[in-house]
């Protein structure tokens, strides 16, 4: 019973991070949504390994992911759409947070396999999980896409005084959780006060 009460833990944990993760990814600064990703996605580790009572490592985490996710060309090139004017953008997002779900979902379900396996993030091998990974990329890019329409279908059926006003607070809180995001990031080391400052003013619209 406890073991199946720790699942049911880490599968929440893995959704609600794959949400994260796909808002993140619609993000319309270039570098900033990947950087984002990666946060939520350590985030993620640091979750699991608590659920299973195992130790984390910060480093071991970051090295975890960069070595599961620096091969993905489809992330990359979804990123790279983005410094396309205009629609480019648009399509560049959107493609972004499925992309972004997808990548967390196969890394949450990975992550937690090992773990409940007995692993540790300290013997870990990205190597040995690489083809894992990869299936699990493929089952997210559905699960991302059913958890979006999902979402769609909520708002859709609300009253209408409702969606403006969820419409509303989304916009706002995209844009406040995308200034943490930022902020974090600059704390962090990973953003210098110019580059923490020219974000700062795209997601404000200052330009």
């Amino acid at each position: 019973m406890e073991e199946k009460s720790k699942t049911n833990q880490s599968e929440d944990v893995i959704r609600n991070h794959v949400m994260w993760a796909m808002g993140a990814g619609l993000i319309w600064v270039p570098i900033v949504d990947f950087l984002a990703v990666s946060a939520i996605q350590l985030d993620m580790i640091r979750q699991l390994c608590k659920i299973q009572g195992k130790d984390f490592g910060e480093n071991q985490g970051k090295a975890i992911i960069t070595a599961l996710t620096s091969s993905g060309a489809s992330k990359i090139a979804s990123r790279a759409v983005k410094f396309i004017p205009g629609i480019g953008t648009i399509l560049g997002g959107i493609t972004m947070s499925v992309m972004s779900g997808a990548s967390t979902y196969a890394m949450g379900q990975v992550f937690k396999k090992h773990l409940e396996d007995g692993g540790t993030i300290l013997d870990f091998d990205p190597r040995a999980f690489q083809k894992k990974y990869d299936e699990w990329f493929e089952k997210g890019k559905e699960y991302a896409e059913s958890l979006s329409k999902s979402k769609k279908t909520e708002n859709a059926e609300a009253p209408k005084s409702e969606q403006s006003s969820t419409s509303a607070n989304d916009k706002t809180r995209s844009a406040i959780d995308q200034l943490k995001d930022i902020a974090e990031l600059k704390e962090k080391g990973l953003l210098t006060e110019e580059e923490y400052l020219q974000f700062k003013k795209k997601i404000l619209g200052d330009d």
